[in-house]
């Protein structure tokens, strides 16, 4: 059994076959996903962050709305980039999307990808420290930020405050117990996926990640969800882990799925390189759902996860998203034993 969820990157155009001609456009449709998956049967509304481009990119607005109009699905981000966060603002938000939504957010944070704008994170006023790389300042941004959520008090309170304060140090409020058990880290090498387990967060491996040794994608990706499970059980946590992987999964049900998705074209894994980093990227799903349950069967790294993300291509719109989702559980994910 597997949680299924959906992963939106939540893209606009002016194209003529976008139905999502605006920001407005694509906020408004996440809402309306997510209510209408929920409905389905799906476990997850899940939404991508990206800065100075035509993407969704503040996450908290929309997270609260999808709390506020839902009662069971979860609600996440994969992933929130660190290196432009303002931790104890983050905090805030984020403890009130988690209490709007009755304690069911699931956050997905990392170092980000790269973006649009050369160091854009400079122009957020943030800069790393002496000997750090942005990356190093991401991370430390990720520990201050679950520091702060898990509701210590650590701030001096003013001897003559304009409110009553209760005694001791204060705490970032709104506070949402249980959030620090639902953070997430986006990890690209099997190193981070290591740090992120001993600092008890959840794994999120997406559809690319460092090549550290040449073996096909799903298979890496499985190797990096078995260290971090090691390394979780030897940090000695009393939790148990959770991993989510994302894949792009089309099953070919009709004459409109064949004519957006029949002609394959991503059916390998391919090489290239982030910032002289070589990395691979994995293949995506694209058949009669018979040969989607033979190819699914043989992903190693799904078969170690417990959460699966379906990317959905967002600009088509509401309906045929929710067809593509309805389409993999209803005639994919049962054959699977993931239903």
């Amino acid at each position: 059994m597997k949680k299924i969820g959906f992963l939106s990157f939540g893209h606009w155009s002016d194209e003529p076959a976008s139905h999502t001609r605006s920001a407005q456009d694509t906020l408004l449709q996440s809402i309306e996903l997510a209510v209408a998956a929920e409905q389905l049967g799906a476990d997850g509304a899940y939404f991508r962050v990206h800065h100075y481009a035509r993407q969704l990119a503040s996450p908290f607005p929309l997270l609260a709305a999808v709390g506020a109009r839902t009662s069971r699905i979860e609600i996440g981000t994969a992933v929130i980039d660190m290196r432009y966060e303002n931790p104890l603002y983050m905090a805030e938000d984020a403890g009130a999307a988690d209490l709007i939504s009755q304690g069911r957010l699931q956050l997905g944070i990392s170092r980000g990808s790269p973006e649009q704008v050369i160091e854009g994170w400079r122009y957020f006023g943030y800069s790393p420290a002496e000997g750090e790389s942005d990356a190093d300042m991401a991370r430390r941004h990720a520990e201050v930020f679950l520091n702060v959520i898990e509701g210590h008090g650590f701030a001096r309170p003013n001897p003559r405050p304009m409110f009553p304060n209760p005694p001791g140090l204060l705490r970032i409020e709104p506070h949402s117990p249980g959030l620090r058990q639902r953070i997430w880290w986006g990890a690209a090498s099997n190193d981070t996926a290591r740090w992120a387990a001993q600092l008890g967060m959840h794994l999120q491996s997406s559809t690319l990640k460092t090549d550290e040794n040449g073996k096909p994608f799903h298979v890496q990706q499985a190797e990096q969800i078995r260290a971090y499970r090691e390394a979780w059980a030897a940090a000695g946590h009393e939790r148990e882990p959770r991993v989510s992987v994302s894949r792009s999964i089309f099953p070919l049900m009709d004459d409109r799925d064949r004519m957006y998705f029949g002609h394959g074209g991503k059916e390998a894994d391919q090489i290239g390189f982030i910032e002289e980093t070589r990395s691979i990227f994995g293949r995506g799903y694209t058949g009669e759902p018979d040969r989607l349950v033979e190819d699914l069967r043989e992903d190693e790294a799904i078969a170690e996860a417990d959460t699966l993300l379906l990317t959905v291509p967002n600009q088509l719109g509401v309906d045929y998203n929710l067809h593509v989702i309805e389409a993999v559980l209803a005639h994919v994910a049962p054959a699977l034993g993931w239903r």
